[in-house]
């Protein structure tokens, strides 16, 4: 295993992690005083957060500084909150917890209000870094109001989003961020992703410019509104996403402890170019969604847990500077459709994805699909599927490259179910250590280069 493998697995004291967090910041700081001499580089998404005179609001002066605009963080829109239908979260503020997977100089946030049925109207955002692991407290000094097209107020559309202005902070590699958002009027129902695996926090009030976190008295388990975290980083130079259902979402991982083979993935990125490595200097963000199918969503409009082919593009394709794809879907068509229990289906399904891919020049490694032998959904008509699935993926008939996460995970004695120490006991899902095997046996070549040229 990688050195990454234990990262986060202890919580430090609050006053090492500030004081490594002070030394950090003051690093970089002095590495970029020089940089900021003019107007912000983008990569061409400029247009949806500059204001219509092409400044910026007073006091959160846009970065000048060389670098690329990539993805530190996201997470899908999964469905509409139970309970907010009718006032959401009028009256209170949301203060999400989000892992920073690439550092940066400048960042930059996207709010969705894809399940709203009215209009969302933000009057107050910020963002800061978090003072500790756990903690609503805001580092000192870090603490940024947030503006959108030159306004501190966003009115988010039904089932729209908006992106904010660019804010000059730097956001350290593996730090905590914190996005508050205040909204005063009623409008649900509240778009959300259920299974965070990290606490967040909710106060009464307007409460996005309190820096000691003491108001935010209730945590919670969700992620609300925020779907995107991006910084301007001299460190990466595109981005990758994974996408796939609850074994992506890292359901069953330690929470709080960053330990999705998502985050591991990123971790084993970085090490290699710290090593010199001729690896591509990607930053890993995670658009799983637990549930996910990649032929049928759920019910609603717009549908709660939409399929993988509804969303490819949202989440996909729509992502800051992506540059690869890793799918990780099937087992839940295979375990709840009926529709797939002929593997073509499936397989079709699978193979749209990766041409839509292809069409944006990117490429494509797609995972086997683990075992799941001992769940209450196995059955060996499934389990036929399941083979027959992974068989075409192996044969390189459906991606680019393969992440054989089946044959790294799979009990040698039973290769039916999950080795017993790589399980987190529902016999489906993936322990820590799970998890981090998943990581390692992505080839991190297969990530160079784009998407194959068509003949």
């Amino acid at each position: 295993m990688t050195g990454g493998h234990d990262r986060g697995a202890g919580k430090p004291p609050a006053t090492h992690y500030r004081a490594l967090l002070a030394a950090v910041l003051a690093a970089a700081l002095a590495l970029s005083v020089g940089i900021y001499v003019g107007v912000a580089a983008d990569d061409g998404t400029a247009d949806r957060t500059a204001r219509a005179d092409g400044g910026h609001p007073r006091g959160e002066v846009a970065p000048a500084s060389a670098g690329t605009w990539v993805g530190a963080w996201s997470a899908s829109p999964a469905a509409a909150e139970p309970g907010t239908e009718t006032t959401g979260l009028a009256g209170r503020s949301v203060r999400n917890v989000v892992h920073a997977g690439a550092g940066g100089t400048s960042a930059r946030i996207t709010l969705s209000n894809l399940y709203g049925q009215t209009p969302l109207t933000i009057t107050h955002a910020s963002l800061a870094l978090a003072d500790g692991p756990g903690t609503a407290a805001a580092a000192p000094g870090t603490l940024r109001a947030l503006a959108f097209s030159g306004s501190r107020r966003a009115v988010v559309p039904a089932g729209g989003q908006v992106t904010s202005d660019p804010v000059r902070l730097t956001v350290p590699y593996g730090a905590d961020v914190l996005v508050s958002t205040y909204s005063p009027t009623r409008s649900g129902p509240v778009t959300y992703h259920p299974r965070a695996r990290q606490t967040s926090f909710l106060a009464d009030g307007d409460r996005t410019g309190d820096s000691t976190g003491r108001a935010y008295t209730e945590r919670t388990p969700y992620w609300r509104y925020l779907t995107a975290l991006d910084v301007l980083s001299n460190e990466a130079e595109g981005t990758v996403v994974a996408f796939g259902d609850s074994i992506t979402d890292g359901v069953t991982s330690t929470e709080g402890a960053n330990r999705r083979w998502t985050d591991v993935l990123g971790a084993r990125l970085r090490e290699a170019v710290a090593e010199g490595r001729d690896v591509p200097r990607y930053s890993v963000v995670n658009q799983g969604i637990s549930g996910n199918r990649v032929l049928t969503g759920g019910r609603g409009r717009p549908a709660d847990n939409p399929s993988g082919l509804d969303r490819f593009s949202r989440d996909v394709l729509d992502r800051t500077d992506v540059k690869a794809v890793i799918i990780d879907l099937g087992v839940n068509d295979i375990l709840r459709d009926p529709a797939a229990a002929d593997p073509e289906v499936l397989l079709d399904g699978l193979r749209t994805l990766v041409d839509r891919a292809h069409a944006r020049g990117l490429k494509v490694i797609g995972a086997t699909l683990m075992p799941f032998g001992g769940h209450r959904g196995y059955s060996a008509a499934r389990e036929a599927v399941r083979q027959e699935v992974n068989a075409e993926i192996r044969a390189g008939r459906v991606f680019d490259a393969v992440a054989d996460f089946d044959r790294a995970l799979r009990d040698p004695y039973d290769p039916r179910r999950l080795r017993s120490d790589y399980d987190c006991g529902d016999h489906l899902h993936p322990s820590d250590k799970g998890y981090a095997r998943m990581a390692e046996v992505v080839d991190l070549d297969d990530l160079k280069g784009a998407a194959p040229a068509r003949l």
